[in-house]
């Protein structure tokens, strides 16, 4: 994490207590960088968040995973064997029915 103190000083200990309050408010998030600018007993205090990579989780044969490298290859064969359904297909059933 970067931090940026501008404008004056901040003892080291203020700096963890407003990290550690960022941290507690956003207990999901990354903190990228936190930039204090201190003006005389103020402090303004501006942060940016670190992307955070998403995987895509699938539910494939039973089983929910990410990728299917680990998969033998009566599972692979499965996979490759699904039938993917499309909403027009389903329209075009219930116009039947």
């Amino acid at each position: 994490m970067k931090i940026n103190v501008t404008g004056g000083t901040l003892s080291q200990k203020e700096i963890d207590i407003y990290v550690a309050q960022l941290k507690e408010a956003n207990p999901d998030k990354y903190i990228k960088s936190v930039d204090f600018t201190v003006d005389g007993e103020y402090v303004d205090v501006n942060y940016e968040f670190d992307y955070v990579p998403f995987e895509r989780i699938r539910r494939i044969t039973g089983y929910l995973v990410g990728t299917v490298d680990r998969f033998n290859n009566g599972k692979r064969a499965e996979v490759e064997d699904r039938v993917t359904h499309s909403l027009s297909t389903a329209c075009e059933l219930e116009e039947i029915a």
